[in-house]
């Protein structure tokens, strides 16, 4: 993966650090129609996000532990 790509997950991790997002905000802010840059789906399956289901809210997506690691690493 390219560097560029590898920052776009380190941002997005942060987004996504800030609180829980809905998973369809997660889709419509982060869509992209290029096939290179699966910028959520690589975050997802590094470990970095996960998918869960919170009362009140739905599906969200929200930052692991692995995540979490990763930003402290990054001074984020």
């Amino acid at each position: 993966m390219s560097e560029t790509a590898d920052q776009l997950v380190l941002d997005f991790v942060e987004w996504v650090a800030r609180e829980p997002r809905a998973y369809a905000e997660v889709v419509a802010t982060w869509k992209t129609s290029c096939p290179r840059l699966t910028i959520w789906e690589d975050a997802t399956e590094r470990g970095y996000v996960a998918r869960e289901t919170v009362a009140g809210l739905g599906l969200v997506i929200a930052v692991t532990e692995g995540g979490e690691r990763l930003l402290r690493n990054n001074g984020r």
